[in-house]
């Protein structure tokens, strides 16, 4: 166990921490798989705006990698310039 006021008080802030990271991610990650599901146009490119700035925010955050939310980014503008043509 942490002996010092300062360990402690780390040990609070990290859980905090965790927990808002985590509940974040797994947000995105529903509403990924809400757009990837979604099959109208519209529907999908304002669903987009919304998941690719729920991306952005994770990797600046260091949640994800730059690299991966742009992958995610990516694929999901392909999936749903694919519906709107």
């Amino acid at each position: 166990m942490a002996n010092h006021k300062s360990a402690l008080k780390r040990i609070r802030s990290n859980e905090a921490k965790r927990l808002r990271n985590r509940y974040q991610h797994k947000t995105t990650r529903t509403a990924i798989r809400k757009l990837r599901a979604s099959k109208d146009a519209v529907e999908a490119s304002t669903l987009l705006k919304a998941v690719s700035s729920m991306v952005d925010k994770l990797a600046r955050k260091n949640v994800i990698h730059k690299n991966k939310a742009a992958n995610l980014k990516s694929s999901l503008t392909k999936h749903v310039n694919a519906l709107a043509a």
